[in-house]
């Protein structure tokens, strides 16, 4: 069917006038779901099985920590995969009682966001990336079985965060892409490089849960005032919230190649079948 572009622009501006209130509002939904059809992303039926994959312990917490609250709080399985566990992280401290410490963190910060640790085992600062780890990457996630995986853009100028898209999508690639892929932001600017979105999910009921979580590692320097300045966490948060027109949001970009899911949809309570 075709439509005069002018008759369509003349039928908004009815719209407008009619519900000057609303009519941004209602455009921005009705933009939202037809982006979603086309994608083809669908709300999940049931509980799904979410990872969250990031290098060192505070990377899944502050890049997805609010949707990470979201999908537990509503009913999902969801887990935050480390690459390693942050050995060269603290100065001062050796490897090993640095990594003692930071999963002591992450599983504090796990705990707060109702998800569950796993430690996949490279060492912070001496990633490798190799058929090898190919291989322990995708085997991890052959028994997860994950629904959706969201792990880091591979764009950053941080060489574990590198590392650590690297294998996640050569497993998905290899595995038969069985599961949906999307990347998450890490101190975009600083470290992601070029980072697009092409979702994002509304954190405000849950931001002081996620706060609180990137609080526990302390280790890391990550206060109040840390995350809003030297960190740029909190300018994140705000700047993705104004694309998305509330106060506070992450923003995601989802593999080409990916089937879609409706990321601001796990927020909603799941449904268990009787």
């Amino acid at each position: 069917m075709t439509v005069n572009p002018s008759h369509a622009h003349r039928s908004r501006s009815r719209v407008a006038a009619l519900f000057p209130a609303h009519a941004r509002v209602l455009r921005a939904v009705l933009l939202g779901c037809l982006v979603a059809l086309c994608a083809g992303a669908v709300p999940a039926a049931g509980p799904m099985r979410i990872l969250v994959v990031g290098g060192h312990p505070d990377d899944p917490e502050t890049c997805a920590g609010g949707l990470v609250a979201l999908a537990a709080r509503a009913g999902h399985e969801v887990a935050c995969v480390y690459l390693t566990t942050g050995e060269a992280g603290i100065e001062g401290k050796g490897a090993d009682e640095a990594a003692r410490i930071r999963r002591a963190e992450a599983e504090n910060a796990c705990r707060i966001l109702g998800a569950r640790p796993v430690f996949f085992g490279q060492i912070d600062g001496a990633t490798v990336v190799d058929k090898a780890w190919f291989t322990r990457m995708r085997e991890l996630l052959e028994r997860e079985r994950p629904d959706l995986v969201i792990t880091h853009w591979p764009i950053d100028t941080h060489r574990d965060h590198r590392a650590c898209a690297s294998l996640v999508y050569e497993a998905w690639n290899t595995g038969g892409r069985r599961f949906a892929l999307y990347y998450m932001e890490a101190m975009s600017g600083h470290q992601s490089q070029n980072f697009r979105p092409t979702d994002h999910v509304d954190i405000g009921e849950v931001l002081r849960q996620k706060h609180e979580a990137c609080f526990a590692h302390a280790s890391q320097g990550i206060t109040p005032e840390t995350y809003e300045t030297s960190m740029d966490h909190g300018h994140m948060e705000r700047f993705r919230g104004i694309e998305a027109g509330v106060t506070h949001a992450e923003a995601y970009v989802r593999q080409d190649q990916s089937r879609a899911i409706d990321l601001a949809a796990l927020a909603r309570p799941v449904r268990v079948a009787d």
